[in-house]
């Protein structure tokens, strides 16, 4: 099998990598700051719950997570959910998951920030809900930018944990063609994918460590 032939047969699997990575960025960013925000609730039931939903995320293989998330409407409600529910179920599953890990990413920022800029934002007249967003954010994204990535840098290669599901992504189109082929070729291609594609990413990551780095 030539190299375009190989290409042209994992690109469809490549889309949906990306598909999957990007879905889940988008949502679990903010759901991950929402839940952050939740654990350091003064609240007690709150905290506790949002603390008990993160340890059962980060506690669990993702692997199973999205087993239950796709095959729990059906066995625990009796409900018989549409074709296309497979790759919802991978995004709802891994946005959950992740939101998890960037929840304690952003906590960590959050109360690394001294409690002296908080007075002093109260001082010259700015409400809470303006001292976190104007003043203590966009000091906690700077600090909170490397872990980030390595998270991010993870969830590339997470995304070839949909196949548990059956979800035709970049590494079970690969699987299958090298199955058929009785070749290592398309394996050589997909590691090449994931690595650039971290590449990009780890890059892409830099720089805006980089145009951030006024914050120092």
């Amino acid at each position: 099998m030539d190299l375009l032939t190989l290409l042209s047969n994992l690109s469809d699997g490549m889309i949906v990598s990306i598909q999957i990575f990007a879905l889940t960025l988008v949502l679990s960013l903010p759901l991950g700051l929402i839940v952050a925000l939740g654990r350091m609730s003064k609240n007690p039931i709150l905290r506790n719950f949002v603390k008990v939903y993160i340890s059962f995320m980060r506690g669990t293989p993702l692997m199973l997570q999205l087993m239950v998330v796709y095959f729990g409407p059906y066995y625990i409600l009796g409900l018989s959910m549409p074709r296309g529910y497979r790759f919802y179920a991978v995004i709802i599953g891994f946005a959950l998951n992740y939101a998890a890990y960037f929840a304690e990413i952003y906590r960590g920022g959050i109360e690394s920030m001294s409690v002296g800029q908080y007075e002093a934002a109260k001082i010259l007249g700015y409400s809470k809900m303006q001292t976190f967003f104007r003043i203590i954010m966009p000091q906690v994204i700077r600090r909170i930018i490397p872990s980030i990535t390595n998270e991010v840098i993870t969830l590339v290669k997470d995304t070839s944990l949909a196949y548990v599901i059956s979800v035709t992504e970049m590494f079970t189109v690969a699987r299958a063609v090298a199955s058929a082929q009785a070749n290592m070729m398309p394996y050589v291609a997909a590691g090449v994918f994931y690595y650039v594609f971290n590449f990009v990413v780890a890059t892409v990551m830099e720089k805006i460590e980089n145009k951030l780095s006024y914050y120092r």
